[in-house]
């Protein structure tokens, strides 16, 4: 079946300037690299998107936020920004340096496109649909960081909640960092189950994502954190899918799972310390085609982040060939370090495992 992958040129002006570790380049770096590799004539296609009006952006975000991105990212975009309001609705992190490219333009087709991917699956017409630039999971409502601007993770869960009326959904955030901001959109939200893998949060940004985080009072049990020690790889992740995700996925019979997260847990990226190789993605993809088999293979994937150029392409088209069942080799272009080369987390690993389950035995059969 052809997947359809959601993409435009313009997503490059997802670029905050020179200097910053969110370069737009990686919007032009990875559909190079695919169509070098993977013959679009059988096996995907390119599909284009509308921009989010300001009625989507309203779903997920403050109306004064809004006017503030707008404006602001199009005065920096021109060299004209004025920084008198930035702290009030940004962190540094999402602060330009230098000439950015159209940072809010290029996040409302981000939107633009989670949109389409829900109307796509719900319409029948595909069993899975990939968004390039999608995974902007620190947004918030009023606040903006972590490089993200406008939540397309909450966006989809959200629209596909209130537009087309679903009562059971599945988000798996697996980006090296926990989505702070996807969590507090949904942590009191009892038909979204949100599971989140990431790195330890007393180990890198934003420090939150603690085991014992597993939703508000109207939602508990359906958040569910697993904190990875630094630097565990494929055999800690495998087992994380196996005695985690997978059984509460087949107990909470999702309608539809959404997936987001890039290449950050590789062990060669610039601001994580994780332990994958580019053959963990495609355990990954593996792992989240098999858990849609409950949802009859729905599944909506958004792909943006990861800090290493050199490995970030080879990682997402490892992630796609197991999402897709793509017969496709896609070798590491980094040799792992000796101590990576086996996952000595595996004891850690463990003991997360068994914190969370602890956590979560009342709400869950499947960990009692």
């Amino acid at each position: 079946m052809i997947t359809p992958i959601l993409y435009r040129e313009e997503l490059k002006e997802y670029d905050f300037g020179p200097g910053h570790p969110f370069r737009g380049d990686r919007f032009q770096i990875f559909p190079k690299f695919l169509t070098e590799r993977v013959n679009p004539d059988y096996r995907y296609n390119f599909v284009k998107a509308e921009v989010a009006s300001e009625a989507d952006l309203s779903l997920i975000c403050q109306p004064e936020y809004i006017k503030f991105c707008r404006d602001y990212y199009r005065a920096a975009y021109l060299g004209q920004e004025d920084d008198s309001d930035f702290f009030r609705y940004q962190t540094l992190d999402n602060h330009p340096i230098g000439r950015p490219g159209k940072v809010e333009e290029a996040a409302r087709m981000v939107i633009g496109q989670a949109k389409l991917a829900a109307d796509l699956i719900m319409a029948g017409q595909y069993k899975k649909v990939i968004s390039i630039g999608g995974g902007l999971h620190h947004a918030k409502p009023g606040a903006g960081e972590g490089f993200c601007i406008y939540n397309d993770v909450a966006f989809t869960g959200l629209y596909l909640q209130k537009r087309h009326k679903l009562e059971r959904i599945l988000i798996l955030d697996t980006d090296a960092h926990a989505g702070n901001g996807t969590a507090e959109y949904f942590y009191n939200n009892p038909q979204i189950l949100f599971i989140d893998i990431h790195q330890d949060p007393r180990t890198i940004y934003p420090g939150t994502g603690f085991a014992a985080d597993i939703g508000g009072p109207d939602a508990r049990g359906t958040t569910i954190n697993i904190p990875m020690p630094v630097n565990a790889g494929f055999s800690s992740y495998k087992m994380v899918f196996e005695e985690i995700i997978e059984p509460v996925t087949e107990e909470f019979q999702p309608e539809v799972i959404i997936r987001n997260g890039g290449s950050d847990p590789h062990f060669a990226d610039e601001l994580t310390s994780l332990g994958l190789s580019v053959a963990g993605f495609k355990l990954i993809g593996q792992k989240v085609k098999k858990m849609a088999d409950v949802c009859g293979g729905r599944e909506i994937d958004l792909i943006a982040s990861g800090y290493n150029r050199e490995v970030l392409p080879y990682c997402w088209l490892s992630l796609l060939a197991g999402l897709t069942d793509w017969h496709i080799n896609v070798e590491d272009p980094i040799t792992p370090p000796p101590m990576l080369r086996i996952d000595a987390k595996v004891p850690q690993t463990k003991e997360v495992i068994a914190e969370v389950k602890r956590n979560l035995r009342e709400y869950w059969q499947c960990f009692q």
